[in-house]
């Protein structure tokens, strides 16, 4: 193997062109959102910048120096720029959502085929009567006919994703059909080009590596759902298995992601399309770690993105446009290929029948044509399709586009809210995205059937979002019938059986446990001895550091289920715990109705035993003000709290589409207040957060949740974080 070394002066050129690209890169973006627009803006004129355009003509000898014709040298820096745009198509792809597009699917279609055949009729009639100024080959006219046609086609799916990332805008529908629509309009732009560069080549179509870009592309993307999907499956299930850790995901991911991109670039077709779909099976993988897609999002967006996109300006040379006619025809370029592209997005959605104003958002965010666009530029001038002139216009029409789809994609969407059901989905997600308890992440109930078990996996039901996958893990010689009754519970909901052989139990609930779920449910018995509830509980809590949602089934019932949850009293207090048990009740409530009944305890005796803050707020009460209205104060100040703590509980119900209502406890033992307080107020179902700790290596909920569990005869639920 005969690898060759750059130089040291290539490596030193190498490290600062790095380093002036990334920093100018930074500063620009950051200037651009500072003025309200996307910090791509920015990221894309730092290569204007730096480029031809102005260091290459008010310093020509240090941009000579920075960025001089060396294949070796341009090699190096294309090859990081290259790294950037994978790295930002895989995680978009962990951004889309298919199901999302699956119900826009004929939406989604209408559109890309708009989006891409308007342009491409236009553009070939552009082709077709600009000036020879712009191809130095009569005898290829057609050629540049044809990649006319496509440059005025494609988008770039990086600077689309860049953009709606940027603007919060991804989890949109229009966002979603963007993307989609922009993948479609890449991989016909790709096939095409091969199209052309054969004829520009060879005179004539090679309808062989025509065919197997086609058919290739459809087996890669069927098979990269399928079982590509099942291999990733298996190849995150063993990391996490093995406690590999985010660095040990992170690795995978990037493998993934890479060995896709060379597949596609195999086929003919763009390496950044196979990492878009590596990033969309990656994303899909119910055992992937959300840490990862957070790192992989500060690698790209703070390194590896902004060199890409400044690099992407570094060929345009805008001092080409003093030539008046070029500056008209370029004009007529930019013109043509923005009106195309919006109106062939606006036609498609209309044909769909979604709102205008979605039409207008698709037609501006497909409009960027960015660095995609650049590449099939530099293409079309290294097989002699383009001349210098030529190129330029492309470029230009590129960069143009890629800066004004942020600001008039902003302007579209400023105060556009959506639809009803896509302000419900995205007010869900929001919210979803808040909590700290009731998330995305699946869930995990171990089971060997039985009464206990239903009923927890019932309040999970209730508690979860329906698209939340379970996955109920029987353990040992469980009673298949008892099991098959608790899977039953959730319905229409996704829902896996894992039969585990094994007498260990709390040991293979915890192996299953590391395989990326949110919450354990259990269903404990109401069992006496030195533990809580029983051994497999204790064991849990005090081994797991996921947040274990212990449900205790009601005591003397003469029915195996209880009737669904009809009243439910929530204690406040100002506690993460607390927070995740009001977000169980309301959602149950937000489902079927239950009545949650809200309550944060007053103890005056708590207070009577230590002086009370001066109402002056000058230190401390002393024997003066007298002990009564001392007293007094301190517990004011209780009942305050109170107050405010019921009242931000209320609001939060609200939210979620909760029935809530307050009631005023006092009393010197809080614990003894919530048992009453479930009697008066007729409970079927206490929820209580418990903050867990551990003493002595055993597990400790505080002393009024085991009291609670131990004294309260109805359903009790405790959520151990």
């Amino acid at each position: 193997m005969n690898l060759i070394a750059p130089g040291e002066h290539q490596l030193l050129v190498f490290w600062a062109q790095l380093s002036l690209l990334l920093l100018t890169a930074r500063l620009l973006g950051q200037l651009m959102k500072r003025i309200g627009q996307p910090a791509v803006v920015g990221e894309l004129a730092a290569g204007l910048v730096l480029g031809p355009s102005l260091l290459g003509r008010t310093l020509p000898g240090v941009a000579e120096w920075l960025f001089p014709a060396d294949d070796v040298q341009s090699g190096m820096l294309f090859t990081v720029s290259w790294l950037g745009v994978m790295f930002l198509l895989v995680g978009t792809g962990f951004e889309t959502d298919l199901t999302l597009i699956r119900r826009l699917g004929r939406a989604a279609a209408l559109v890309a085929a708009g989006s891409l055949l308007v342009p491409m009729v236009l553009g070939a009639g552009l082709g077709a009567v600009l000036p020879p100024v712009f191809s130095d080959s009569p005898d290829q006219r057609l050629v540049f006919v044809l990649f006319m046609a496509t440059a005025l086609s494609i988008s770039s799916l990086p600077v689309i994703a860049k953009v709606l990332t940027e603007m919060g805008l991804m989890r949109r529908n229009f966002g979603q059909m963007t993307l989609a629509a922009g993948m479609a309009n890449d991989v016909v732009g790709w096939i095409l080009l091969g199209v052309i560069a054969g004829l520009a080549q060879a005179g004539e179509v090679e309808l062989d590596s025509l065919a197997v870009a086609l058919v290739g592309m459809a087996v890669f993307v069927v098979g990269a759902l399928t079982v590509g999907q099942r291999v990733v499956d298996a190849l995150l299930r063993q990391l996490r298995q093995r406690e590999a850790g985010v660095t040990g995901s992170f690795t995978a991911v990037v493998v993934v992601a890479f060995a896709a991109g060379a597949i596609t670039q195999l086929l003919g077709v763009e390496a950044v399309i196979g990492a878009f779909v590596a990033g969309i099976v990656l994303g899909r993988s119910k055992f992937k770690q959300e840490e990862v897609e957070h790192h992989l999002e500060v690698v790209t967006s703070g390194v590896f993105a902004p060199i890409f996109f400044a690099t992407s300006g570094l060929r345009v040379d805008l001092g080409l446009l003093g030539d008046p006619q070029i500056l008209f025809w370029g004009v007529v370029v930019i013109l043509v290929a923005s009106i195309a592209k919006f109106a062939g997005a606006w036609a498609g959605a209309r044909a769909a029948h979604l709102p205008g104003r979605e039409g207008i958002a698709l037609g501006v965010g497909l409009n960027a044509r960015g660095a995609v666009e650049i590449v099939i530029a530099t293409i079309g001038l290294s097989l002699g399709v383009l001349n210098q002139a030529s190129y330029t216009v492309v470029v230009l029409m590129a960069m143009v586009t890629s800066m004004t789809a942020g600001p008039l994609l902003r302007a579209v969407a400023r105060s556009w809210q959506g639809t009803d059901e896509e302000q419900r989905r995205l007010q869900r997600e929001e919210s979803v995205s808040r909590n700290v308890m009731v998330r995305s992440h699946r869930l995990l109930l171990p089971s060997q059937g039985g009464s206990n078990s239903i009923v927890a996996a019932q309040l999970l039901h209730y508690a979860w979002l329906e698209d939340v996958e379970a996955t109920v893990l029987s353990v040992g010689d469980a009673d298949e019938e008892g099991v098959r009754a608790v899977v039953d519970i959730f319905d229409d909901r996704p829902v896996t059986i894992e039969r585990v052989s094994s007498d260990d139990a709390p040991d293979a609930i915890l192996r299953q446990a590391r395989l990326g779920y949110g919450a354990i449910g259990v269903g404990a018995p109401d069992a006496r001895g030195p533990w809580i509830l029983s051994p497999i509980v204790d064991e849990l809590l005090t081994s797991t550091a996921i947040p274990v949602v212990i449900v205790r089934r009601a005591r003397n019932l003469d029915r195996p289920l209880p009737p669904a949850f009809a009243r439910a009293l929530v204690p406040v207090s100002a506690t993460t715990a607390s927070r995740a048990a009001q977000e169980i009740a309301f959602n149950v409530s937000a489902n079927i109705g239950t009545e949650v009944v809200l309550t944060h305890v007053v103890n005056p005796a708590a207070v009577s035993a230590r002086p009370a803050p001066r109402p002056d707020g000058r230190g401390r009460a002393d024997d003066h003000s007298g002990p009564s209205s001392t007293r007094g104060t301190a517990v004011e100040a209780q009942t305050d709290v109170a107050a405010k703590l019921t009242e931000r509980a209320e609001g939060f119900a609200a939210e979620l589409g909760a029935r809530a209502r307050t009631i005023s406890r006092s009393g010197g033992s809080p614990a003894d207040e919530i048992v009453a307080a479930a009697l008066d107020e007729q409970v079927d179902l206490v929820v209580l957060g418990a903050n867990l700790r551990q003493i002595e290596g055993r597990p400790f909920l505080g002393h009024v949740v085991e009291q609670v569990l131990e004294e309260c005869d109805t359903t009790v639920v405790v959520v151990a974080t």
